[in-house]
């Protein structure tokens, strides 16, 4: 975001505050941010704070850094699960200063040298519960993600956090069971050699950070557990019929399923309007 955000001129300076020397020193030295300070240097000076670490780190630090921003000063976060950090400051005295939102799109990798432009061009970001926020804080959230070349759409924390379960939450721990499934064969060698496209863009998500994901896991875990029911159905609807030698039935649920592209292609469904724009989005 900050490279996007240099530039684009949308910011005319991006301080960094950062736990490890390691990479607050990397972000200076690939420009990435203009200086680190500590945090309440860093929020005294700001107009727009962004909250970048783990969702279960969001919800301890947002009540602090609410605590010590200008009155003026507007702040969001990027986290993938919501309604856990909008409980932690519901009562906040300046719960209208904050604007949670989460773009949705990254990559598996981490750490300042993992940051490139462009990323978020032509994907989606999820704005919620806009109406808990004032005008002018959200009129600048909306500002920061347009520049990034974002759509927006917009949900309520739960909503938010039901649909990202199946979207974006499901796929990261179906790709982590995937990568586990494998290295659980003894000849996996053999397997990682043959390995062709297919296999490592399924299996390319679990290479991200257990360290941002286990808590992302965690905090929406009912939705999780819904999600997962679900999708255990359907893989055992898949082997039953290889077991019961129906290919029939095994052609039929393919069949059904390719009924995902007419969603893709922006063809009617069921869905609602802002589940079926995040799919698209976040499956280009």
């Amino acid at each position: 975001m900050a490279k996007d955000l240099h530039r684009t001129n949308f910011a005319n300076e991006i301080i960094g505050v950062e736990n490890s020397p390691v990479h607050a020193q990397q972000a200076l030295d690939l420009g990435i941010v203009d200086r680190i300070e500590p945090l309440d240097k860093a929020l005294a000076e700001s107009d727009l704070v962004i909250v970048a670490i783990p969702v279960d780190k969001i919800a301890v630090a947002l009540p602090a850094i609410l605590d010590l921003i200008p009155a003026s000063t507007t702040v969001t976060d990027v986290g993938s699960t919501k309604r856990q950090i909008v409980d932690a400051i519901k009562d906040h005295p300046r719960r209208a200063n904050f604007i949670p939102s989460h773009p949705m799109c990254g990559t598996e990798n981490s750490g300042p040298k993992a940051a490139i432009e462009h990323l978020f061009e032509g994907k989606i970001c999820i704005i919620c519960d806009h109406e808990e926020g004032k005008p002018q804080h959200l009129a600048l959230v909306e500002k920061l993600y347009q520049a990034l070349g974002m759509s927006i759409a917009y949900m309520s924390s739960d909503e938010q956090d039901h649909t990202t379960a199946f979207v974006s939450h499901l796929p990261h721990v179906t790709a982590f069971a995937l990568a586990n499934a494998v290295l659980a064969i003894e000849d996996r060698n053999i397997i990682f050699d043959l390995a062709s496209g297919g296999f490592q863009s399924t299996v390319r998500l679990a290479k991200s950070s257990p360290q941002m994901w286990a808590p992302i896991f965690w905090q929406n875990r009912d939705y999780m557990l819904e999600a997962l029911e679900v999708y255990i159905q359907h893989l055992k609807e898949f082997k039953e019929c290889l077991k019961n030698e129906d290919l029939d039935q095994l052609i039929q649920l393919m069949t059904n399923a390719n009924k995902i592209r007419g969603v893709l292609d922006g063809e009617n469904s069921s869905m609602t309007k802002n589940e079926e724009t995040i799919i698209k989005l976040y499956t280009k």
